[in-house]
């Protein structure tokens, strides 16, 4: 259930996905979240860090730790089967 509840957290799902490459700094990932405040970001990335999703690497940004790219790799059937519902909204 803890999962869920911080998965449904706002922003979250962005967030882990604009980090499936490489590490942001928090400028690069508030641009790439787009319309997300600096307060819920920083908010969002605190509560990732606490649950060992994310890290913030020295003079690199924000990265997904190996949990949260394990994680990622579980989302994954998620996303192939969201871009294949979204096809047939159109």
């Amino acid at each position: 259930m803890a999962l869920l509840d911080l998965l449904g957290r706002r922003w979250v799902l962005r967030i882990l996905w604009e980090l499936r490459g490489e590490p942001l700094n928090f400028r690069e990932l508030q641009a790439a979240c787009g319309g997300i405040s600096p307060s819920v970001l920083n908010t969002r990335l605190a509560d990732m860090r606490d649950t060992q999703l994310v890290e913030l690497l020295p003079d690199e940004g924000y990265a997904l730790t190996k949990m949260g790219r394990e994680l990622h790799t579980q989302l994954t059937p998620l996303t192939v089967w969201s871009e294949k519902w979204a096809k047939t909204l159109t």
